[in-house]
């Protein structure tokens, strides 16, 4: 919780009216070790809820208090009172107590409008974070829908030419497919039927050109993920292969480690 969240939470207002929960104690504690500000925040805090009890508390009318008075002072003259001689009340005496009673109004008050605005605060937290993983489900939605759409306008294009290539002996069930475009030489292969890639290695498409391998790139398959993707353009290409190699890349097919392969 920041300093921010924790000032809005309320928590400091039930600590300094001595209410707060052993839990909660000891989560002001902390905020108050973590920032010393805080104490500054706290100490108003008290002042203010002190001033405030006493800004709101009303004056008994005259009236009332002098009926008040001659009830409590009809007694004998002995006792005027009419109680026990241990328990004095006097008009200096009353007027405090007074006080205290309507303090003691504002204070059950302030505590329940604490508590609301402690449990809208959650609840603001609360939606906050589902909002917030809405908002993240809706970009990866979005990223996919995109990436979808992309693929699409690769393999619907008009001038797209798709190659498939197919396993080698060293995995009969790897499939890939290139599609070159006629009118620009442009290089977009799918692997999504390519198997997962062990960690620290990297699919590199190769092509044979003039009878000799030429690296088009490196394939992205991070998170298992596999799009259509935009490689090197060739031109004129003899052959495609896909070699499994270390992550980054390597001058030369490893050929132990063609995976698929096809001519043009």
């Amino acid at each position: 919780m920041t300093k921010e969240e924790f000032i809005l939470s309320g928590l400091l207002e039930l600590y300094a009216m001595g209410i707060s929960s052993p839990e909660e104690t000891q989560i002001v504690q902390e905020h108050l070790d973590r920032f010393p500000e805080l104490k500054q925040e706290l100490k108003e805090t008290e002042i203010a809820l002190e001033n405030y009890a006493l800004s709101n508390s009303t004056q008994p009318a005259p009236s009332v208090k002098e009926k008040l008075f001659n009830q409590l002072f009809s007694g004998d003259e002995k006792n005027p009172l009419n109680m026990a001689p241990v328990v004095s009340m006097t008009k200096k005496s009353f007027v405090p107590l007074f006080y205290k009673s309507i303090a003691a109004a504002v204070f059950i008050l302030l505590i329940g409008s604490m508590v609301l605005n402690y449990s809208y605060f959650n609840k603001y937290h609360k939606a906050q974070d589902a909002l917030d993983l809405a908002q993240q489900q809706l970009q990866q939605k979005e990223k996919s829908n995109a990436a979808m759409t992309h693929d699409l306008s690769v393999v619907t294009n008009k001038y797209a030419m798709p190659v498939v290539l197919n396993g080698t002996p060293h995995a009969p069930d790897a499939l890939a497919k290139i599609f070159w475009m006629k009118n620009t030489g442009q290089v977009y292969i799918d692997p999504s039927n390519l198997p997962k890639v062990p960690s620290g290695m990297q699919y590199q498409l190769w092509g044979i050109v003039d009878g000799k391998p030429v690296s088009g790139g490196m394939i992205e398959t991070s998170k298992g993920i596999y799009h259509i993707q935009k490689m090197k353009s060739f031109g004129k290409v003899d052959a495609f292969a896909i070699t499994l190699e270390k992550a980054g890349g390597s001058p030369t097919p490893t050929m132990d480690q063609m995976i698929v392969s096809a001519k043009m």
